[in-house]
């Protein structure tokens, strides 16, 4: 009798620890409280607490650093641009990996049936950066990139090109 009551009492204590996640199925409804940069946004109404803000990283995006000038600056008003201001509602889909190491939610992220991670690679204003095992959009995200080149768009514009690719400007000014 004891040990059932201990039992119950250690699943009541797993249960009770284990963290919310958020859903993979579900495109979740959010507004956007302000983008950070050319690949990362900070939204309002991922969680049941509605004032929270949570960071969100658009996945197979690979946008220049802010530091990276112009590219990265312009990046992050591209975004700003597609999004259309703040407290803007937008969509989030979820992959099979749902954060990253640093905590942010990997998202897919719509805007009026547009996936805005696919504009940002096709318009040139970021690189299409395939991360495992996040891979529902590679093959659209690397045909927007093919294009992005082709047509010498953004960051592939044969007048002022980006020479060093985002994580190498990281790795050697961070």
């Amino acid at each position: 009798m004891i040990r059932n009551i201990l039992i119950l009492g250690c699943l009541l204590l797993l249960v009770s620890c284990q963290t919310k996640t958020v859903s993979t199925m579900n495109p979740s409804e959010v507004k956007v409280a302000r983008v950070v940069s050319g690949q990362t946004l900070e939204v309002v109404g991922l969680t049941e607490t509605a004032n929270l803000i949570s960071p969100v990283r658009l996945i197979g995006v690979d946008a220049p650093d802010l530091h990276q000038r112009p590219w990265g600056e312009d990046a992050k008003k591209f975004l700003e641009t597609l999004i259309g201001g703040e407290q803007t509602a937008v969509k989030l889909e979820f992959d099979l990996e749902n954060q990253d190491k640093f905590g942010r939610t990997l998202a897919y992220v719509w805007k009026d049936n547009v996936l805005l991670n696919e504009e940002m690679v096709k318009q040139g204003y970021a690189l299409f950066g395939g991360r495992s095992p996040n891979h529902k959009y590679d093959t659209r995200l690397d045909r927007a990139q093919q294009w992005a080149r082709l047509m010498g768009q953004g960051i592939w514009s044969p007048e002022k090109p980006m020479r060093l690719t985002p994580s190498e400007f990281r790795r050697l000014y961070r």
